[in-house]
């Protein structure tokens, strides 16, 4: 294929769509430039947070580079196409999302209905004490990092991977930190349930 000429010549969008068509990678890198900052856009208005805007852009530009024989010019813009794929993604994307949290409710309140034995209830004792101050006591134990997962995890209510997010670590890290710091508090717990 011909070399796409770009700044002044001004290839059509529709011209780069057949391009993308046949996996014409610098025809799919001109229509990412063009239209990433429009897709990200829609897609952070959408789902409200940076990360989950960026992996529905790639999911939305990784779509539009798989299916680009599907565009029908007849029915609409190159641009109003992506965009649609992009606002298609994202809302899977929240269906996602309010699936887990549905999921992460039902088994909150089953856990509730059926406890746990008492010898294993003493993470359930741990997370509980937070609400009446004596996990204070307990996180004061742990390290900074440890204390600091927990904390966002418990108390803010972030996932594991918003978390690793915020803290610009991997997510394997935040799970470490979590399980570690965790694994401390269920000790200092069964500890104390054995002094008194």
């Amino acid at each position: 294929m011909p070399p796409i000429e770009e700044p002044g010549g001004g290839v059509e969008d529709a011209a780069l769509m057949q391009r993308v068509a046949s996996m014409d990678a610098d025809a799919f890198e001109l229509l990412y430039d063009r239209h990433s900052g429009s897709a990200y856009a829609l897609a952070y208005r959408i789902v409200g947070t940076r990360q989950a805007a960026d992996d529905v852009s790639q999911e939305a530009f990784l779509a539009v580079w798989r299916s680009a024989g599907h565009y029908d010019p007849r029915l609409g813009t190159v641009r109003s196409w992506i965009l649609t794929v992009v606002r298609n993604r994202a809302i899977d994307h929240l269906r996602r999302v309010t699936r887990t949290k549905e999921r992460e409710t039902f088994d909150e309140a089953l856990a509730e209905r059926h406890p746990a034995p008492a010898g294993e209830q003493t993470e359930n004792a741990a997370i509980q004490r937070a609400t009446d101050g004596e996990t204070r006591g307990l996180l004061e134990e742990l390290s900074d990092d440890q204390r600091r997962v927990i904390e966002l995890s418990f108390y803010s209510g972030y996932s594991h991977s918003e978390i690793a997010g915020m803290l610009e670590l991997p997510l394997g890290t935040v799970k470490a930190r979590m399980n570690r710091g965790l694994a401390r508090m269920r000790k200092a717990v069964t500890a104390a349930g054995g002094a008194s």
